[in-house]
């Protein structure tokens, strides 16, 4: 059997030049390569064989292109740009001023930093490390989010930052991360005023948090087809097996150099979107997408699942859920559905498919069992709230996926119901008194939280059962840890309504 690598290669904010994706993809076909994927952080990812790689490796330092073979030590930078205009309007947030935080990025980022206009859901917002969120109201400033690396903390900055000075801080913060990694990387208790007082000892442009940033709620346009804009088209590419051929990669890229495109854009699902088709050339874009027989119609349902990178594993279970699901007609719209096959990987998603083996032997995985976890309040942006049902087998696991969906539904009626109830004038009452006040529990491996307020119903322990009271033999619905691998810490503050 030959071995295989498997190259990655950023764009930073998912952004690509056609003239630059065309060397690189005509050096991976001289070596080759037939197909190439896109990731989960808009990053360009194929696999080549181990004898073939020297000639390759040749061509990418010719052209000038970083690139990591098996590693992922340096994240792509991820942004909200292939949104821009397409699915994002009346906004501050241009195309140059994206291009002007890439430009002053003068390093090559270890931590995960996001770039996220406010006013958009279809790319993550808090997924990252350094999550910057555009100001709503305030031009050319930003909100910060920190998620200390390997935790489940996240802080939110007590200032907005200039844009000319979000490259610097976010290299400030990283930096600081690193050299003083015992207090904030996996550090379940790290502190975020402390990071806050040491990056305020440099000189940046910031203005006070007048209220904390407004996120929306989590709705994924459809984003593939031929789709007109203001006085123009975007096409949207979304391949069902995640791969595109070289040839076809190559097409469209001399058909944008053609056609005078100057950009392409990557997605977080794993898509391509062309932007700025202009009529006269639109047909020219049908016949491409005739010739190479791409479909461009998937149904929604489809679309709103997100899968490992280079994980065919994750690709059969998520065709096989479809299948069902589609069987049962389940509405799926607003939620997105993720698969998770590998122990140490993270998927967006308000509901999460976990595969577990039962027994490892010597590396080997066997007697697979499917958890079915859910986001806090649905919020893919948030981390693990609950956990819905547990070791199903797979005949089982449909099931359990569509009653998860219909409690999402249940949830959001029940939201709609309180907020028109809070319309109408009631008599005053008694504030209802957490079980926990507001602390939690939250394990130190995989940072899955046990709230006494909610328990694990799914599990039989009742809503307000203290941790105290929980058996010896009580372990971490997620990863299976002792109850001893628990500590307390700070329930995560709410920042907005509908999220805590």
């Amino acid at each position: 059997m030959k071995y295989t690598y498997t190259i990655k290669i950023n764009f930073r904010g998912g952004i690509i030049s056609p003239g630059d994706l065309l060397n690189i993809l005509i050096a991976a076909g001289r070596s080759g390569i037939t197909d190439v994927r896109f990731g989960l952080r808009q990053q360009l990812l194929f696999d080549i064989v181990g004898e073939d790689f020297p000639a390759l490796e040749t061509e990418l330092l010719q052209l000038g292109v970083d690139y990591e073979v098996n590693n992922d030590m340096y994240p792509n930078i991820m942004s909200s740009y292939p949104a821009e205009e397409v699915f994002i309007q009346q906004t501050w947030l241009s195309e140059g001023v994206y291009k002007d935080i890439f430009d002053l990025v003068d390093y090559q980022p270890r931590l995960k930093i996001n770039i996220s206009d406010s006013n958009q859901s279809f790319t993550p917002l808090l997924t990252g490390n350094i999550n910057w969120v555009a100001a709503a109201q305030a031009q050319h400033f930003w909100h910060l989010f920190i998620r200390f690396p390997r935790t489940n903390v996240i802080y939110e900055w007590k200032e907005m930052v200039y844009t000319n000075d979000v490259a610097r801080m976010s290299k400030k913060i990283e930096s600081i991360i690193f050299q003083q990694a015992d207090q904030f990387y996996d550090n379940a208790a790290a502190n975020g005023d402390a990071l806050y007082a040491l990056v305020k000892q440099d000189n940046f442009i910031t203005k006070p948090v007048e209220a904390p940033a407004l996120l929306p709620a989590f709705n994924l346009p459809y984003y593939e087809g031929l789709n007109r804009y203001h006085d123009k088209y975007w096409l949207g590419i979304y391949r069902r097996d995640e791969l595109f051929s070289i040839d076809f990669l190559k097409a469209i890229c001399r058909l944008c150099l053609q056609t005078k495109i100057g950009l392409l854009c990557s997605t977080p699902w794993k898509s391509l979107i062309i932007k700025n088709i202009t009529e006269k050339d639109r047909q020219l874009w049908n016949n491409l997408l005739a010739r190479f027989q791409v479909n461009v119609r998937h149904a929604a349902n489809e679309l709103n699942f997100q899968v490992e990178d280079n994980c065919q594993e994750g690709l059969r279970l998520k065709h096989y859920l479809l299948r069902r699901l589609n069987n049962e007609d389940t509405r799926t719209f607003g939620i997105c559905i993720g698969i998770k096959t590998r122990r140490k990987s993270e998927v967006f998603s308000s509901i999460l498919v976990r595969r577990r083996p039962l027994v490892r032997i010597a590396g080997i995985e066997l007697l697979h069992v499917y958890d079915v976890l859910c986001a806090q309040d649905f919020n893919p942006n948030e981390r693990t709230g609950f956990v819905f049902s547990r070791n199903n087998p797979r005949f089982l696991l449909t099931e359990q996926l569509r009653r998860a969906i219909l409690q999402y539904y249940r949830q959001q009626l029940n939201t709609i119901n309180a907020i028109e109830k809070a319309a109408v004038p009631t008599k005053k009452e008694t504030p209802v008194v957490h079980a926990s006040d507001d602390k939690v529990y939250a394990c130190k491996h995989c940072f899955s939280l046990y709230d006494e307020e909610y328990g694990e119903p799914g599990n039989g322990i009742a809503k307000g059962t203290r941790f105290a009271q929980l058996p010896a033999t009580y372990t971490c619905p997620v990863c299976d840890a002792e109850k001893e691998d628990f500590s307390q810490v700070t329930r995560p503050a709410q920042r907005v309504a509908g999220r805590s």
